[in-house]
């Protein structure tokens, strides 16, 4: 609206018809320039076709792309299964050897306690012949401390024997 106030303030400050049809000729210039040709304006029709035009363009995108998700889905589906079988049989590969493995350190185990089982009957054996020569020294020392009491017994049966006769030879002699 102010472009139509600024031409009427104009038009009412010109007096020169020739100034008011110039004026008059440059709004109507502004106003083309501003507005589209009545031609290229669309009518409802025009807009209806798009509208139509422009929905089926996108039901067969749409179509396009519910397509192509079905077959990057098959495509994974197939990735899934060949992976599913890599991992089976990296599974039956892994279990193969934990069972080999298994195996070996049974065979290991079985080795060490039977090294452990003779390193055992050696040590006992050893065990046995020191216990076997230390009774014998107990026995030696027995035998030896025997020797000795009976010894030592005799040798104090002999001082009191020769005591007794001291004692009996003093007496004889105090009495007589």
């Amino acid at each position: 609206m102010s472009a139509a106030l600024d031409l009427y303030a104009k038009l009412t400050e010109t007096t020169d018809e020739k100034e008011r049809a110039r004026l008059i000729a440059q709004a109507v210039e502004a106003l083309d320039a501003r507005f589209p040709q009545i031609s290229e304006l669309a009518t409802q029709s025009h807009v209806r076709e798009s509208e139509l035009r422009l929905q089926k363009e996108i039901r067969e995108v749409e179509a396009r792309l519910q397509e192509q998700i079905r077959e990057g889905d098959a495509r994974l589906q197939e990735q899934m299964k060949g992976l599913e079988l890599q991992i089976k049989e990296v599974d039956a590969s892994l279990q193969e050897q934990i069972r080999a493995g298994d195996t070996r350190l049974q065979e290991q185990i079985r080795e060490g306690d039977a090294r452990l089982q003779e390193q055992i009957r050696e040590g006992d054996a050893r065990l046995q012949e020191q216990i076997k020569s230390v009774e014998l020294q107990i026995k030696q020392v027995e035998v030896n401390l025997h020797q000795a009491i009976a010894s030592q017994t005799r040798w104090m049966i002999g001082g009191l024997a020769v005591l007794g006769i001291i004692l009996k030879l003093a007496d004889l002699l105090i009495s007589s």
